[in-house]
C-alpha cells in the first residue's frame, strides 16, 4: 500500500513537470506571442491619431497595414480620399506577449480614418479652351459639353456631326484632344475597316475609296444638295484627367453655358480703304461713342482714320468658336469690280469717273464659311449670269499729294476753327484759321512747298503771306511782324518766310493759319500731319 502511494506521488510531480513543459512549448511556438530575445524592442503597440488600434511585431508592418485600411476606406470607387493619419508605435522588449490579428488592427486604423475623412478627391477632365478653363466631372460630361457646342450651328439637326476625344500622341503626358467627325465620315471608315478585314488586303480599302469618288462632271444647280458640309472646332482643346474636390467641379448645364454664350471679346479691327468711322460703327454694329470710347486715338466722330490704323472693337463670341461650312444657293444683285484708269500727272487725291456702273443679276452655289455666326468667307463653286454688270470706270492720279506741317514750333492754341463768341471788335463771329498765341518774332515757316501768291499787308489780316500749293489749296499766314518773301517766288516746306506778330485786327502776339480747299477754308488741324 505504501508503495502504490509512493507511486502515484510520483506520476502527479511528472504531470505538472509536462503540464509546464507544454505551456513553455506554446509560448514559444504559437503565432500570437513573441518570443523573448535580447535584441531591444521586439513588440509594439500602434496609435492612429491618438487612438490605439493594435499590438504588432514591426513598426513596418503597422505601415503596411495603414495603406491596407485606406484602401478599405477607399472601396472600389474612382474617388481620392484624403484623410489625417498620424501613426506612433511605442515599442516594448518582452519575454512573452499576445499580439492582435491582422484584420483586427487594420479594421480598428479604417475606422480611426473613416472619422478623420476631411475631403474626397473625384477623378475629374479638365477642360480648356485657349486660356478658358472649366472642370467636368466625367468624360461623358466632356463630350456633352463638346457636342452642345456643335448642336447650336448645326442646320441640319443634333448629331449629324459629333465631338469625338483622342488621345494626342504628341504629348508626352496623356493629353486629350477633341475632333469633328460627320455621320458619313464615321460610316466610311466603318465601311473601309469591314473591308480590309474581309479581303485582308490594302486593295480592299482602295477600292472602298474610288467607289466614294465623285466623277468629274459639270453639275446643274439642282444637283447640289446643300446645306451643311463641314464643322471643325476653331479654338485649341485640351482635356486633361486631374483628382478635384466637388467645390472645384462646375455643373454640367453651368458649363454649357459658359462655353456656348456669346461674351463681350476685345478684337482688334484694322482699317481698310474705303473705311470711315460712320461705317465702321455700322459694320461692327458697335454704337459711334461706345467706338470712341473704346480708343484713346478718337476724340469724336470727326477724328481723322488711316488705311492701316487699329482700332479696339468688342466683338460677341462663345469661349469655344466653331468653324462651319455650308453649300448656299442664292439669287443677287451684284457689282462688276471698278476698272481703273491711271493719270501720272494728278495726285491721288483726284478721282474723275469716266462710266457709271450698272449692277447685274445671277445665280450662284457658294461655299461659305462661318465662326460661329459671322460669315467670314465665300468661294463660288457655279454661277449663272443672268445679265451682265457694267462696271465703274475711273481715272485717278498717281502722285503722292504734298503735305502739311504746323507753321511754327510750339506755341498755344488759343483760338479754334468755326463759331466763337465775343471775339475783337471788327473780327468776325466765324473764325475761319486757327490762331498759336506764341511771342512776337517767332519764326513761321512753310507749311507746304509752293508759291508764294501774295507777301505784303492785308487790311485785318495785318501782314499776310499766301501761298498757293500744287494740290490745288491754298495756305494763308496772317498778324505777322515781318515778311521775309515775296509774290511769286518758290518756297520749299519748313522754309522761314515771316515772323510773328501783333498786326491787323490782334488782341496780342499770335500766328493766323487757314487752309483753303477749293477757294473755301477748312479746319486746318484735319490736314496737318
Amino acid at each position: 500500500m505504501k508503495y502504490i502511494s509512493h507511486y502515484y506521488k510520483k506520476l502527479k510531480v511528472k504531470s505538472i513537470k509536462i503540464a509546464i513543459l507544454a505551456v513553455i512549448v506554446s509560448i514559444f511556438f504559437l503565432p500570437s506571442y513573441v518570443s523573448f530575445e535580447h535584441t531591444g524592442n521586439n513588440m509594439f503597440t500602434i496609435s492612429l491619431d491618438g487612438v490605439i488600434v493594435g499590438v504588432v511585431n514591426t513598426p513596418e508592418e503597422a505601415d503596411k497595414y495603414l495603406r491596407e485600411a485606406r484602401k478599405q476606406i477607399a472601396g472600389s470607387s474612382q474617388e481620392l480620399v484624403l484623410a489625417d493619419s498620424d501613426i506612433e508605435a511605442v515599442g516594448s522588449e518582452v519575454l512573452w506577449g499576445k499580439i492582435d490579428p491582422k484584420e483586427q488592427v487594420i479594421s480598428n486604423m479604417a475606422l480611426v480614418l473613416r472619422e478623420n475623412v476631411h475631403e474626397t478627391l473625384n477623378r475629374s477632365y479638365v477642360v480648356k479652351i485657349n486660356e478658358f478653363m472649366v472642370n467636368l466631372s466625367s468624360k461623358n460630361e466632356v463630350q456633352i459639353l463638346l457636342q452642345a457646342a456643335l448642336d447650336k450651328y448645326d442646320s441640319e439637326g443634333a448629331g449629324t456631326y459629333k465631338a469625338e476625344l483622342l488621345l494626342d500622341p504628341t504629348r508626352e503626358l496623356p493629353v486629350l484632344t477633341a475632333h469633328v467627325i460627320s455621320d458619313e465620315e464615321a460610316k466610311q471608315q466603318e465601311q473601309v475597316q469591314e473591308a480590309v478585314s474581309m479581303n485582308a488586303g490594302i486593295d480592299a480599302e482602295i477600292a472602298t475609296v474610288f467607289e466614294n469618288v465623285e466623277p468629274d462632271i459639270e453639275k446643274d444647280f439642282e444637283d447640289y444638295e446643300l446645306g451643311l458640309i463641314s464643322m471643325d472646332f476653331g479654338d485649341s482643346i485640351e482635356v486633361v484627367e486631374a483628382y478635384l474636390s466637388e467645390e472645384e467641379l462646375t455643373g454640367l448645364n453651368e458649363a454649357i453655358e459658359l462655353v456656348t454664350k456669346d461674351q463681350e471679346t476685345n478684337e482688334v479691327y484694322e482699317v481698310v480703304s474705303g473705311d470711315t468711322l460712320s461705317g465702321i460703327s455700322l459694320k461692327t454694329d458697335i454704337p459711334m461713342d461706345k467706338l470712341i470710347e473704346m480708343n484713346d486715338t478718337l476724340e469724336d466722330e470727326n477724328s481723322m482714320i488711316r488705311v492701316g490704323d487699329e482700332l479696339i472693337i468688342m466683338v460677341p463670341r462663345p469661349e469655344l468658336t466653331v468653324v462651319r461650312q455650308e453649300e448656299m444657293y442664292y439669287e443677287e444683285d451684284y457689282e462688276a469690280e471698278i476698272i481703273y484708269v491711271d493719270n501720272d500727272e494728278w495726285y491721288t487725291t483726284d478721282r474723275k469717273t469716266l462710266q457709271e456702273p450698272s449692277a447685274g443679276h445671277r445665280k450662284v452655289v457658294a461655299v461659305v464659311t462661318f465662326e460661329n455666326d459671322t460669315k467670314v468667307d465665300q468661294e463660288i463653286i457655279k454661277e449663272e449670269v443672268t445679265y451682265e454688270a457694267v462696271p465703274k470706270i475711273v481715272e485717278r492720279g498717281t502722285k503722292i499729294p504734298p503735305t502739311y506741317i504746323k507753321p511754327i514750333s510750339g506755341g498755344r492754341l488759343s483760338s479754334s476753327f468755326g463759331r466763337r463768341n465775343a471775339p475783337t471788335k471788327g473780327a468776325s463771329t466765324y473764325h475761319k484759321g486757327i490762331d498759336w498765341a506764341t511771342p512776337t518774332g517767332t519764326a513761321v515757316v512753310a507749311s507746304s512747298g509752293g508759291v508764294v501768291a501774295k507777301a505784303g499787308w492785308g487790311s485785318g489780316y495785318g501782314y499776310v503771306v499766301y501761298i498757293n500749293h500744287p494740290d490745288g489749296r491754298q495756305t494763308r499766314y496772317g498778324h505777322l511782324s515781318k515778311v521775309l518773301v515775296s509774290a511769286g517766288q518758290t518756297v520749299s516746306q519748313g522754309q522761314k518766310i515771316a515772323l510773328s506778330g501783333n498786326t491787323g485786327v490782334s488782341t496780342g502776339p499770335h500766328v493766323h493759319f487757314e487752309i483753303l480747299v477749293g477757294g473755301t477754308q477748312v479746319n486746318p488741324l484735319k490736314y496737318l500731319n
